[in-house]
């Protein structure tokens, strides 16, 4: 593969990356909108390791209108005790930290491809090779960000936490999907260029090109 190839997989990756980084990190997975008697509005956000909690509270003023007041919390999630982990939802918990583990891992695989890639550009000789490296690299990372969107929407569509029932799913979700959706096209992108490298193509090995010789 030439350089400029390695290149645009570089940036492909990292932007993959940088999409798993945000979704795992934000803590809006699943979105619970409700409200109750002393609050004006109730939204509680699930993400792969933490819960946050925001609630809007309404006071008359002197004047006859109102003032809004914001509360917003965070905690780790689920929590052993909180989220009763040793009790009924033993099996929720179990399966939701495997999925914040797979993601986690998905943005492991995704930083060492992008130093395969910065390692493989240093020779022509590693640039013919490396390309097979990098395409098993990204395609652990994609599969470990399909693992992780379905485990949240298997759960959250068969309502495994009893709040679920009126989840929807938020940004995080949504920045998950984009990511294993493009890591599939950088992984046949790779793919495909290596191949075409390989079978001696100029647009994908460069003037360098390998043929093999026959006979």
């Amino acid at each position: 593969m030439r350089k400029t190839s390695y290149v645009v997989a570089f940036f492909a990756v990292v932007a993959t990356m940088i999409l798993n980084t945000v979704s795992v990190q934000r803590p809006d997975w699943l979105v619970v909108h409700d409200q109750d008697i002393v609050h004006k509005s109730v939204v509680v956000e699930y993400g792969l390791h933490q819960r946050c909690e925001r609630k809007v509270i309404e006071i008359p003023s002197g004047s006859g209108g109102t003032i809004s007041y914001t509360n917003y919390e965070c905690r780790a999630f689920p929590m052993r005790v909180a989220d009763a982990c040793e009790k009924e939802n033993r099996r929720f918990c179990m399966v939701w930290g495997t999925a914040s583990y797979f993601g986690q891992l998905g943005i492991g695989f995704a930083a060492v491809a992008c130093l395969a890639i910065m390692f493989g550009v240093t020779t022509h000789s590693r640039r013919r090779r490396i390309w097979k490296s990098v395409s098993v690299l990204v395609a652990l990372h994609v599969l470990s960000q399909i693992i992780v969107f379905g485990v949240v929407t298997h759960l959250y569509r068969t309502d495994a936490f009893p709040t679920f029932a009126h989840a929807r799913p938020g940004l995080a979700y949504v920045l998950n999907t984009l990511s294993w959706v493009f890591g599939l096209l950088v992984t046949a992108g790779v793919v495909t260029t290596g191949i075409s490298a390989e079978r001696g193509h100029r647009w994908a090995a460069g003037n360098r090109a390998y043929r093999p010789i026959s006979g």
